[in-house]
């Protein structure tokens, strides 16, 4: 569930956006509702319209998905 009061803006996307791409062949994403983006797709995550209360899933598919879970559970923890 997200707590920042103003869910996911331009700043934490950005800041997910920028976490997700080093994982290359692991694909992140962030599922709100029955809208699915990849987290390294700056412009679509923000289009998800994520507010505060929302509840979103991320998960994560790829040679290093267990890793990039951990970073982005880690992130949303800390920052959303």
């Amino acid at each position: 569930m997200i707590r920042d009061e103003l869910g996911i803006h331009a700043r934490p996307a950005g800041q997910l956006a920028k976490l997700a791409k080093p994982y290359g062949d692991t694909v992140i994403t962030v599922t709100k509702g029955s809208q699915t983006v990849k987290a390294s797709q700056l412009m679509k995550l923000m289009s998800l319209g994520v507010k505060r209360g929302d509840e979103v899933t991320v998960a994560a598919e790829g040679p290093a998905e267990d890793d990039a879970i951990a970073a982005a559970q880690k992130f949303f923890e800390e920052n959303l």
